[in-house]
């Protein structure tokens, strides 16, 4: 099986504030990834405070934030085992951060031998 990150990102930090019933729905969906075995890594949540990232370029050029060109907040990620990114895909379809405007990027994590 492949592994894949399902990164969470929401329009900004002030999306981010789930009830307890949308916290109790992400734990169940969770949950249901791990009871198939298919959770890697639960990830961690990235809550910035704003204003206290930095990004270090070459030539010591140093940027704000770590998300300059995009323009949505990053919430968190997991990571997930799966045959391909179709069925990765499917598990991000039923995340309930849809229910709050968010969205899911999906990526191949690559592995080094």
């Amino acid at each position: 099986m492949k592994e894949f990150a399902l990164i969470f990102r929401l329009k900004d930090i002030t999306d981010f504030k789930p009830s307890p019933e949308q916290m109790q729905e992400r734990m169940n969906w969770l949950g249901s990834i791990a009871a198939q075995n298919k959770l890697v890594d639960k990830g961690n949540t990235l809550l910035p405070v704003p204003g206290s990232a930095k990004t270090v370029k070459p030539d010591n050029v140093v940027t704000d934030g770590p998300y300059t060109e995009i323009k949505e907040f990053i919430s968190g990620y997991i990571v997930v085992k799966a045959e391909t990114i179709d069925e990765a895909v499917e598990m991000a379809q039923e995340n309930p951060i849809f229910k709050i405007g968010g969205n899911i990027e999906v990526r191949e994590v690559m592995k080094r031998d």
